[in-house]
């Protein structure tokens, strides 16, 4: 079975989980019910980015930024409600990667 994944494309996932909050985030995101509760059920339109950057402990612009690289690499999908935006895990895109590192790697 051919890869799913290019060099390049694991390379940017390995890039984005080289930072240990941006694993724990991703790690967070697994169990959205963990979080504060919010008018939008979490499990579907994903975790308020205020509430990540809470529990993170750190400015918005960084939760922002550590986001923004989660995101670029597939690994979360974001959705705009209001002023907020929310994000989630993209389950499929980590089952594929685990799968490719597995046979890969």
């Amino acid at each position: 079975m051919p890869p799913t994944s290019t060099e390049d494309d694991l390379a940017l996932v390995f890039k984005a989980l080289a930072n240990p909050m941006r694993v724990a985030i991703l790690r967070w995101l697994k169990d959205p019910s963990d979080f504060p509760p919010q008018l939008e059920p979490a499990e579907e339109v994903g975790v308020c980015l205020k509430h990540i950057q809470a529990r993170a402990g750190v400015s918005q612009s960084t939760a922002s930024q550590y986001m923004a690289t989660l995101q670029n690499a597939g690994l979360v999908s974001s959705t705009r409600v209001g002023q907020w935006t929310h994000y989630k895990r993209v389950e499929k895109r980590i089952a594929g990667l685990a799968a490719d590192v597995l046979r890969e790697l």
